[in-house]
């Protein structure tokens, strides 16, 4: 029977160099849930912007093990199996860290940021922490929590996921709206697996508040240049701009 790891991290920055600090993770196996979160030392020291967004500190991972010596690491390690199903929202970043700890997933990938892209299209972002109020997870999130032993912050790992676990809830039952009779961890692992197309318009830059579509009309030069030098654009928005220069 496939287990289901629910997983966030947090990490000294988000640059190519940055390294993991706190591993969390839950395992969904049938009713029962496991938890698995630690703090973990770096080979770097932790940015400041970093500690703004997760309040971890220098003293808080002093002497800590580095990441693939913590028991977190080594219960994903034994996890790590392609019956198993990996749940990350972004998981383009978490993945991206774990391979600088030399772990390669082997497991069934859902990325809930891509599939809530797919099935919240109309929402104005599809951040986890925006999900948590629109959705009103905030109001159930603390019996959960006390019921797993869990202490809710944001932008805390376990804390993360805990908001990441109430999330997955709404997604399947948005998905079987959109697509009756479908198995759920199927269809959001073929969702996680398809680029997503913006429609709406941007929200930065030279032009701002224009779709890509009225962009590429007036001037595909900025879209090229967009694609060469900003190294930030997520997945779903190098395939859509590419989709509009053709």
């Amino acid at each position: 029977m496939a287990k289901y790891v629910l997983l966030d991290t947090e990490t000294t920055g988000a640059g190519d160099s940055d390294r993991i600090i706190q591993l969390g993770f839950m395992v969904l196996d049938g009713k029962n849930v496991e938890v698995h979160n630690d703090l973990c030392s770096a080979p770097l020291p932790i940015g400041y912007g970093a500690m703004e967004v997760h309040g971890i500190t220098p003293d808080m991972i002093e002497g800590k093990p580095p990441c693939t010596e913590t028991s977190s690491f080594q219960a994903l390690c034994a996890l790590n199996t392609p019956e198993n199903v990996l749940i990350i929202h972004n998981a383009p970043f978490d993945l991206g860290m774990l391979a600088k700890e030399d772990f390669t997933s082997q497991m069934r990938l859902i990325d809930t940021l891509r599939c809530a892209r797919h099935l919240f299209e109309d929402e104005e972002a599809h951040r986890l922490q925006y999900f948590r109020y629109r959705l009103g997870l905030y109001k159930i999130e603390q019996a959960e929590a006390d019921a797993l032993g869990i202490e809710v912050k944001a932008h805390d790992a376990i804390g993360d996921v805990l908001v990441l676990k109430l999330f997955l809830s709404e997604l399947r039952k948005r998905l079987q709206e959109r697509f009756e009779g479908a198995n759920p961890i199927d269809k959001m692992v073929e969702l996680t697996q398809t680029p997503v197309f913006y429609t709406r318009p941007l929200k930065f830059g030279k032009y701002k508040g224009k779709t890509l579509t009225e962009i590429a009309e007036a001037d595909k030069g900025y879209l090229t240049w967009m694609l060469g030098n900003m190294d930030s654009l997520d997945e779903d928005m190098r395939y859509s701009i590419g989709k509009v220069l053709g």
